[in-house]
Formats: structure tokens, C-alpha cells, sequence
């Protein structure tokens, strides 16, 4: 097991919705984060490949499909492999500090985009089952709905920069 990670592949669905937070919240200081740093090997219209630093934590990550919810495949990387295949991400990256708030629904994961991204923050929120995805009444503070929209995936975003309509996000 690498930093949590089992080193064998591990298959589930990812359900999910995203949000475009239109400012920092004045508490997000208080919430634990960590610094992520992923870039994408290969990119098709309803697949990617992943590899993600979280922490000390590499992973490559395999995900297909689009919207609330995906299959996403996961496996745990050592250091040096993920330097050795960093270099294929060059030109779609992005580094951002993760924020985590708990909410009764589950976890709300906050990211604050840096580099070229700077400005921008969202959130995502992920759930046991569908059901529960669509009962989730986001709060107010969350902003504008982005689930299903790929202009606002990390993928289109590591590529091609924030969408021009990012109001609120630093880049309207």
C-alpha cells in the first residue's frame, strides 16, 4: 500500500456535482487541505488518464464517461514512477490546494486553482448513490451548477484554461 493507496486497481463509480464557488469563503483557512499538483497522459472525448499528486500520495487514475456520474480506475504510483511519467503531461496541468469542509451530505471538496487558473475556485461534492445526488440541496455559498458542463472539467481545464464565461471566478 502506498500512502493509502492499494497498489492493485481499484474499480467504482464516481458520483458527483461541481460548482463554481464565486469567492473564497472567509472560513475555507480553517478547513485541512493539501496541494495537488495532476496532469492528464491522454485525453479522448469519454476517457482520460490521470496522474495525480495529493500530499506525498501518487496515483494514476483512469476515469470514462461524463456527467454526475463516471467509472473511474484507480492505482497507487511510487515517487519515481510518477516523475518518470510527468513529463508526458507537459501542457495539460493543473495545480490547485484542495479544501476539505464535512458537510451532512459528505465531504466538500473546495479547490483553489493556481498558476494560470489563479481566480478560480470550485467545488465538488461526491455521493454514495445517485439518490442522494439528487436530493442534495447545495448552499448558497457553493455558486453556480457546473456538473456535466466540460468546459469546467479538470481536463478542459488543465488544456484549455478557464471558460470565458468564469464570472466571479476571477477571469470574467
Amino acid at each position: 500500500m502506498i500512502s493509502g493507496y492499494p497498489t492493485s486497481m481499484a474499480a467504482n463509480l464516481e458520483i458527483e456535482r461541481k460548482f463554481l464557488v464565486p469567492e473564497q469563503p472567509e472560513w475555507l483557512g480553517e478547513c485541512a487541505s493539501e496541494p495537488i499538483e495532476q496532469g492528464y497522459v491522454a485525453l479522448e472525448e469519454e476517457v482520460e488518464v490521470r496522474l495525480r499528486r495529493r500530499g506525498e500520495a501518487c496515483t494514476l487514475t483512469v476515469k470514462r464517461g461524463s456527467g454526475e456520474t463516471r467509472e473511474e480506475r484507480e492505482v497507487g504510483l511510487e515517487p519515481e514512477a510518477f516523475e518518470e511519467l510527468w513529463p508526458l503531461t507537459e501542457g495539460r496541468r493543473v495545480r490547485k490546494r484542495r479544501y476539505v469542509r464535512e458537510a451532512d451530505e459528505g465531504a466538500i471538496e473546495i479547490d483553489v486553482y493556481e498558476d494560470g487558473l489563479e481566480g478560480t475556485v470550485t467545488a465538488e461534492i461526491e455521493f454514495g448513490d445517485e439518490a442522494a445526488c439528487r436530493r442534495f440541496e447545495p448552499p448558497p455559498w457553493l455558486g453556480r451548477e457546473l456538473t456535466g458542463d466540460g468546459r469546467w472539467a479538470n481536463r478542459s481545464l488543465a488544456v484549455d484554461g478557464a471558460p470565458e464565461d468564469a464570472e466571479g471566478a476571477g477571469h470574467g
